[in-house]
């Protein structure tokens, strides 16, 4: 029997088989039409490991992710053809239209399907596109002025957030306070109205606007990641060890709540759990901004993921080129290093519509090792916004010619001597300074002693922050009298109000 089984393997042939994309795929369009998709998703996703550069294959695996419930994975799978595999596959607009309505987006469903009846208006599913913009429309003109206003908040949140990225809470804290006055409940201002507050120095306010979110929307999740945020800040290592137990706990489904834990995470120095959540979001194809790039690149990095790291970082300068020195694996950033030493937060700063924060700029301009490159630049001849205030402080820095802004350069370069590098915090004593400054020159007031305009602005800057400071130990730093403190810290006062 041994015999004729080995004769037989001898004399027989083995054929082999190897599958391709275009057999899975059949497979999973069979499993799909008799309503298996897990199946379906099955053979689709094997096809699309094979030929993963074929956009009916995954166009097919994210109508079936559709019919799963998976939206966000669909969307990721339909935004992948669009922007990588097929650019004119117009149906792709339909199926993100249908996605984004069930998901709520009803913004984004109407952007779809305008576009898609805009690219193939008799499309195979024009009739059905025209359906669901009735629905999402049902009376077009007050959905166009729901549009409208959502657009109206969008552009006031995105300026009060590059108020706060830049520094200029003063400013920001106006923006913001005109988004809560009109949208009462859009706790995502009230949120950032806290946190320019506690930047500003205003803890108690700060803390009293999360207090009043928490108990008008409670477990408000961009609320209690705030209080952490505030605990760390102020060395409350019991406050930021009981958050961060209760933080640990939570499993939000929004991905913008999955953003904001995992970027909280980050900020504290919880790595693992940052890289947890914000890989996850990526994986699930999550449309993120500059800022979810930063701290993935950020969290992957101090876990040990350094190429990926460095694939999110590449992210990180398309979106935001004056990120370019941030990086974590480079010591030279702003952990050690501040405004003055990056050349594209200066250039943000310069072409601010506020005087005092161009102002500030041109101070960043004259202590930053860009200095050359920044007063050579076009950008900088090219500013229009520019006063005949800052064209003289520009003079100053080129060739050190006197004038009034010398006196302005003066002050700064005091508080220079013990507050650098100029991080978030500490440009709120720069922008103070150059506030009180642009009243000063309107009155035509020249600063003869400057140490006591210096002491007064630091003094108030700290009251401010609620730090425990007196105006003797001020004083004795700037080598003054305790009344003349006293007096400049009245006129001072006087300015800023």
């Amino acid at each position: 029997m041994v015999k004729d089984a080995k004769a037989r393997m001898q004399k027989g042939k083995i054929l082999s088989f190897v599958p391709t994309g275009e057999y899975y795929f059949t497979k999973g369009l069979k499993a799909y039409h008799r309503r298996d998709f897990i199946k379906a998703k099955k053979y689709l996703g094997r096809a699309m490991q094979l030929e993963p550069g074929e956009p009916m294959i995954t166009c097919q695996l994210a109508i079936v992710s559709t019919e799963l419930g998976e939206f966000e994975n669909s969307n990721r799978l339909l935004h992948l053809i669009l922007e990588e595999l097929d650019s004119e596959m117009a149906e792709c607009h339909y199926f993100l239209a249908n996605n984004y309505a069930h998901l709520g987006f009803f913004k984004d469903a109407y952007h779809h399907s305008k576009l898609y009846l805009q690219l193939d208006p008799d499309g195979d599913f024009s009739e059905d596109t025209e359906d669901l913009l009735d629905v999402l429309t049902l009376e077009a003109e007050e959905f166009e002025d729901e549009l409208y206003q959502e657009d109206d908040l969008i552009i006031k949140q995105e300026q009060a957030r590059e108020l706060l990225e830049s520094g200029y809470f003063p400013k920001a804290i106006e923006v913001l306070k005109d988004v809560v006055k009109e949208y009462p409940e859009y706790w995502s201002a009230y949120n950032n109205l806290a946190l320019a507050y506690f930047y500003l120095g205003k803890v108690e306010k700060a803390e009293a606007i999360l207090d009043d979110v928490l108990e008008r929307n409670p477990g408000n999740l961009h609320a209690l990641c705030n209080r952490l945020v505030f605990a760390q800040y102020q060395g409350q290592l019991e406050s930021v060890a009981q958050l961060k137990e209760s933080l640990k706990k939570i499993q939000p489904l929004l991905s913008e709540y999955q953003f904001k834990l995992g970027a909280t995470f980050a900020l504290v120095g919880e790595y693992e759990l940052a890289y947890l959540w914000l890989k996850k979001l990526y994986k699930h194809g999550f449309n993120g901004d500059g800022p979810f790039y930063y701290w993935l690149s950020y969290s992957a990095y101090f876990t040990g993921h350094e190429n990926f790291a460095k694939s999110a970082w590449k992210k990180v300068l398309e979106i935001s080129p004056d990120k370019e020195g941030l990086e974590p694996w480079n010591d030279k950033n702003e952990r050690t290093n501040g405004f003055e030493d990056f050349k594209g937060s200066i250039f943000q700063k310069l072409e601010s519509d506020y005087v005092e924060e161009r102002l500030f700029a041109l101070f960043l301009t004259s202590v930053s090792s860009k200095k050359e490159e920044i007063i050579t630049s076009h950008r900088l001849f090219q500013n229009h916004k520019f006063t005949p205030l800052e064209k003289e402080y520009i003079s100053l820095i080129k060739s050190g010619k006197p004038s009034v802004a010398a006196d302005a350069q003066e002050i700064a370069e005091l508080f220079y001597e013990n507050h650098q590098p100029i991080g978030a915090i500490e440009a709120g004593l720069y922008l103070m300074w150059f506030s009180v400054f642009v009243e000063v020159n309107k009155t035509g007031v020249r600063l003869k002693n400057k140490r006591a305009w210096a002491g007064a602005v630091e003094y108030l800057w700290h009251k401010l922050r609620s730090e425990k400071i007196s105006q003797q130990e001020i004083a004795a730093r700037y080598g003054l009298s305790s009344a003349t403190i006293s007096k400049y810290v009245k006129l001072v006062n006087n300015y800023l109000n």
